[in-house]
């Protein structure tokens, strides 16, 4: 029967090779400083190994322990720090400039899920052939959509072009209320919303320009925070 699959980065028995070592037994007793030999000879008296514990501390310290059950406790600890591993990922919204109004609310509410199950959010609008001489309407609707987030939410940078598109980075506001994320088999399909994916006419593109333009001189714009606005954490 083969043994238990050896960790090279843990020496035990004769592979432990120093002028000496401290010694713990198997009930967590301190037996004191000997040489590697005289360990290993004990712990084979017991039917068990000398696994080396802490290889930096001076002198090193072994156990006398069983080194099968030493790994699998060992794997164990290191599945249940992965398990209560945070990890945060960045989900990715996509906006057309001429989004429609179920659309928009259809991806914010998409977007304050991600921020409640505490991932991150890229939204991005992308500009199609004439789009993207009117920046300002993709800069309209993420502004829009920083403000109506507010408060459960911070801009980790104001709207931006990369090419033809415009993106902005959102993350969940410190004490943001958490929920747990849905393990991917359980998680159902959402409806997805059918969403015009054709550029913009000449009078779509007129009309929101001036409809961006009357906002700014009515001061009925989005007020965004800045990131240098946001209180410190």
């Amino acid at each position: 029967m083969r043994g238990p699959r050896r960790d090279d980065r843990v020496r035990i028995n004769e592979r432990i090779r120093v002028r000496e070592v401290r010694v713990i037994d198997e009930a967590g007793q301190q037996l004191g400083i000997m040489a590697p030999a005289q360990a290993v000879a004990l712990a084979k008296s017991k039917g068990l190994d000398l696994v080396e514990v802490a290889a930096t501390a001076v002198p090193p310290v072994c156990r006398i322990t069983d080194y099968g059950k030493y790994q699998y406790n060992e794997q164990k600890k290191q599945r249940q720090a992965r398990k209560h591993q945070k990890t945060i990922e960045v989900k990715e919204v996509k906006f057309r400039p001429k989004v429609d109004l179920h659309d928009y609310d259809f991806k914010k509410r998409n977007i304050s899920r991600f921020l409640h199950e505490g991932d991150k959010v890229k939204a991005v609008v992308f500009f199609r052939g004439r789009e993207i001489a009117h920046p300002e309407i993709g800069r309209r609707i993420l502004e829009r959509l920083i403000a109506e987030l507010t408060e459960i939410a911070v801009a980790e940078n104001l709207p931006r072009m990369e090419g033809n598109t415009m993106h902005t980075i959102l993350s969940g506001r410190p004490g943001i209320k958490k929920v747990e994320k849905p393990s991917k088999p359980e998680r159902e399909p959402r409806p997805e919303v059918e969403e015009d994916d054709t550029e913009m006419t000449a009078e779509e593109l007129a009309a929101a320009a001036q409809a961006v333009a009357d906002e700014d001189a009515a001061g009925t714009a989005p007020v965004v925070e800045t990131p240098a606005e946001r209180p410190a954490e």
